[in-house]
């Protein structure tokens, strides 16, 4: 497969971007989220856990149980896929630590502030490493390997069963209902802002595909993205020729995916990307219950 090459100067600016959102992470956990006992989710919820099991820092405790899921990702995808990951989660820890440590004394003892906005700090930050093709570690690359085991299980799904065992957990250990229905509402928050911060207030998104490897795209749009897709045979007005343009419906926060799938496939491709305010049918809403 052919990938984009990204400029020294582009990828430097990524990585400046991702140490910027690892230090707002960073701010976010120590000072809002970790002091009320929230564990949102992830390995940041159960990092938080673990802190309060064993006397060990959230950051490196975040860091520990990175470790070997990121060798593992090395192994699946490559050293050349993992290493952005590799450092956003390294700097997500450093500063969690340093904040915990050096700005103790501006800890806020609010639950509300904490959810709404310490969530939306982490939120920010995480949408931020996405768009500099990163992640923060974790769950995303867990639920990456599972979907290479399970494929019929939903992505979503699996990000809910993941989320709900922290919660669990972090009930059990806290003691406390209302800290673990607190953390839900946080898990809430994130998935929200993170989902603006990427894809603006769109709700959905109609991708048209024009591409000489029509076959090899749709398959892999259908087995890595587990959408649906339509072909529609076409025939150019000034050359004549025929080919199969590519169109399906997609969740706003797979659209950055499917554009890498094109761009690696077929980098000269034509590509129409729009917005859809709404979709009804299966994988979307249901046109008789909003009418409900």
């Amino acid at each position: 497969m052919n990938s984009k090459k990204i400029s020294p100067k582009k990828r430097l600016k990524e990585y400046l971007i991702i140490t910027f959102a690892a230090l707002i992470y960073g701010v976010g956990t120590s000072l809002l989220v970790d002091p009320n006992n929230l564990a949102p989710g992830g390995m940041t919820g159960l990092a938080i856990v673990l802190n309060r099991l064993v006397g060990i820092g959230t950051g490196m405790w975040f860091l520990i149980l990175n470790i070997p899921i990121l060798l593992i990702a090395i192994m699946k995808f490559g050293i050349r896929f993992t290493i952005s990951t590799i450092y956003a989660t390294t700097m997500i820890s450093v500063f969690t630590d340093l904040c915990t440590k050096y700005f103790g004394q501006y800890i806020i003892h609010d639950m509300i502030l904490a959810v709404t906005i310490g969530s939306a700090m982490t939120a920010v930050a995480i949408g931020l490493i996405f768009k500099c093709h990163a992640t923060s570690g974790g769950t995303d690359v867990i639920i990456k390997l599972l979907r290479l085991r399970y494929p019929h299980i939903k992505t979503g799904i699996l990000y809910i069963m993941t989320d709900m065992i922290v919660l669990v957990i972090a009930a059990i250990v806290f003691n406390d209902l209302a800290a673990a229905m607190y953390s839900f509402l946080s898990v809430l928050v994130v998935s929200a802002v993170v989902d603006f911060v990427l894809y603006g207030r769109d709700s959905a998104k109609l991708i048209y595909i024009i591409s000489d490897r029509p076959d090899i795209i749709t398959a892999r749009l259908l087995d890595e993205l587990d959408i649906g897709a339509t072909h529609v045979f076409a025939q150019g007005a000034y050359s004549g020729e025929k080919k199969k343009v590519i169109m399906c419906a997609i969740k706003k926060r797979l659209s950055p995916l499917a554009e890498d799938i094109v761009r690696e496939e077929d980098p000269n491709a034509f590509m129409i990307i729009t917005s859809a305010s709404e979709i009804f049918g299966e994988g979307y809403k249901s046109y008789f219950d909003e009418r409900m």
